[in-house]
């Protein structure tokens, strides 16, 4: 009977996790409450997702090795007409090259989702300075009313990510700080 029992709750729990856990959603804050709610990035804008995630809070749900994904990404990279300003494979044109190690803001995927949603001007304006620097001809335009969802951009950062070629520490931003030396 403790079998069949335990049987049940582990085929609830994986039905539970797995519902929770589908590409294209996730759970994001609902402002007053502390619960969360499933987000579908196909249907959500990016600047609403930006509006109603707290900083620091997006993580993309692909991957860069994910092959279909990456794609998808160029495709939607060439079709938003990113390659004007950034070059048809990320490396640089009249902006930054997207696939080096200098993050102008961060590299973290909160960060890069935020700044082209946002544009760097009021990505500024959210609290957020430059730690790097790279020869920029003007300010990134904000693409959030562009971008028609979020799984469109999401999907466009993976193909960015995809053709790093970088430092691996700096894929994703500066590496943490080391811990400083102990008191011996």
């Amino acid at each position: 009977m403790l079998k069949s029992v335990l049987g049940r709750c582990a085929l609830t729990l994986l039905i539970a996790s797995a519902a929770g856990c589908s590409h294209g959603k996730a759970t994001a804050a609902t402002g007053e409450k502390t619960e969360a709610k499933a987000v579908d990035y196909k249907t959500i804008t990016p600047p609403d997702l930006v509006k109603q995630t707290p900083k620091g809070q997006l993580k993309n749900p692909y991957q860069d090795t994910q092959a279909d994904i990456v794609a998808d990404g160029q495709h939607l990279f060439l079709s938003y007409g990113c390659n004007g300003c950034h070059g048809g494979g990320g490396g640089g044109g009249m902006c930054p090259p997207l696939i080096n190690d200098t993050w102008v803001y961060g590299g973290d995927d909160d960060t890069l989702f935020r700044l082209v949603t946002l544009g760097s001007d009021d990505l500024q304006k959210q609290g957020y300075t430059r730690i790097g620097q790279e020869n920029v001809v003007g300010p990134m335009p904000p693409f959030g009313g562009i971008i028609k969802s979020a799984d469109d951009l999401w999907r466009i950062l993976a193909f960015v990510r995809s053709k790093y070629a970088g430092d691996p520490q700096y894929k994703f931003g500066a590496p943490p700080a080391p811990p400083p030396p102990s008191g011996e």
